[in-house]
């Protein structure tokens, strides 16, 4: 008798005891409460590597654009037009990092521009040479002909700038906001030259280092003489905006017969640095 009763004894001790975790509702609770706050926690960590990503987004495409921005300071614009044609997304790429810049500006020169258009006879006819987005063309009444080295909109003109589609004699204004770039920056004042009437104007908004002989830059004596040997007359130079100058010159009325050799001076790169 006393023999079974050990063995019984033995039986309770060995029988497996039920898991707490599987019926336990409390703890089936508290389980369920647990895990969305590792969910939450887990969700912190993309938001701190999408903000990360974006970071090294902005340095690339700002890196790309100070690439593209020193080329095209450097070479001419037949190059420049083969370098985007071969792949047109640089295009998009440049003018991202050019409007960045540009964000800093406390006055943009192109609205200096549209508000002397405005303040002149709509029916003026514009050549905007190195037009970007075309921002001029959409803010006046006047009809402006369009040009740059990439079209991403049909009222936007793709070529040379030193060789637009137009006749001679056939525009009031000619422009050039931000864009005598290119070794051969020249070619595009003779085109402006060759495609404006007589006593027609040419506006010239340029980086102001660009024409600082204390820093590289080009004296400005030198090139409004270069731009009135060319046939122009100087009306206004205006230096009073901390980033960039305006000059505004005439086409002559009579030119000379024979044109005598232009010493232009080089003008300075526009090279951003890296913010």
């Amino acid at each position: 008798m006393e023999e079974v009763r050990t063995q019984s004894k033995k039986r309770k001790r060995n029988k497996p005891r039920k898991s707490q975790n599987n019926n336990n509702p409390s703890h089936q609770k508290n389980k369920v409460t647990h895990e969305p706050n590792q969910s939450s926690s887990a969700l912190a960590h993309p938001t701190k590597s999408s903000t990360f990503l974006d970071k090294m987004r902005a340095r690339l495409s700002g890196g790309h654009f100070r690439m593209i921005n020193e080329k095209l300071y450097t070479c001419s614009g037949k190059e420049a037009l083969d370098y985007f044609k071969d792949d047109p997304a640089l295009f998009d790429m440049y003018h991202t990092g050019y409007q960045e810049q540009m964000s800093h500006w406390p006055e943009q020169p192109v609205n200096i521009i549209m508000k002397w258009l405005k303040n002149h006879n709509p029916s003026l006819v514009v050549a905007d040479f190195g037009c970007g987005d075309g921002r001029l063309a959409k803010n006046v009444k006047n009809k402006v002909f369009s040009f740059d080295l990439v079209s991403n909109d049909p009222s936007v003109i793709a070529c040379d700038m030193s060789k637009t589609p137009l006749d001679s004699s056939v525009i009031d204004v000619a422009v050039f906001c931000l864009s005598l770039m290119g070794t051969n920056y020249q070619n595009y004042l003779k085109e402006a030259h060759r495609v404006l009437k007589p006593c027609g104007w040419l506006l010239i908004a340029e980086v102001k280092s660009r024409f600082d002989p204390n820093t590289g830059g080009a004296d400005p004596k030198k090139f409004s003489k270069a731009v009135c040997d060319l046939g122009f007359s100087s009306v206004l130079q205006d230096y009073s905006n901390k980033m960039f100058v305006l000059l505004y010159f005439k086409k002559k009325d009579k030119q000379k017969s024979e044109m005598q050799e232009i010493e232009w001076p080089e003008l300075k790169p526009c090279l951003y640095k890296r913010r």
